[in-house]
């Protein structure tokens, strides 16, 4: 199993996102092509994959990154593993590869949101020194 940077636009990635995104949450419409072309060339969007040995995705992650004032931040969006490869550590595996990767951006902090159902979720990222922050989200629905 290889993890590796995704930075243009090919087909092959393009059918593994739309597989694996509804795994990740049902009501999920997958990006256009377009759509995707432009996050991957947008410089701060960097996608991640998990590639087995027969070349085929079967993981993702997405490493968004932005400047604030009190530093270069990271966010962790939409990582999930194909449901027949759960449970072998690819998810662990792409965490930390994005957590190297961040450490080459110089950025301070790396945040993530998961839902309390997700317990497996949950405990891989507390078991690789995720904290679990004591705070609110909140999201304004623009569509």
């Amino acid at each position: 199993m290889t993890i590796q940077q995704i930075t243009t636009f090919n087909q092959k990635t393009y059918q593994a996102i739309t597989n694996l995104l509804p795994q990740l949450d049902d009501s999920i419409t997958p990006p256009s092509k377009d759509f995707l072309k432009n996050m991957l060339a947008s410089g701060h969007s960097h996608l991640f994959v998990a590639v087995s040995e027969d070349n085929t995705i079967v993981g993702m992650l997405t490493l968004v990154e932005y400047d604030v004032p009190t530093g270069k931040k990271l966010w962790i969006e939409d990582v999930v593993v194909d449901s027949p490869q759960r449970g072998k550590g690819l998810g662990k595996q792409l965490l930390l590869h994005a957590i190297q990767f961040a450490q080459t951006r110089n950025a301070k902090t790396i945040m993530l949101t998961s839902r309390p159902h997700r317990i497996a979720a949950n405990k891989l990222y507390q078991s690789i020194g995720f904290i679990q922050r004591e705070t609110n989200v909140y999201a304004y629905n623009l569509k």
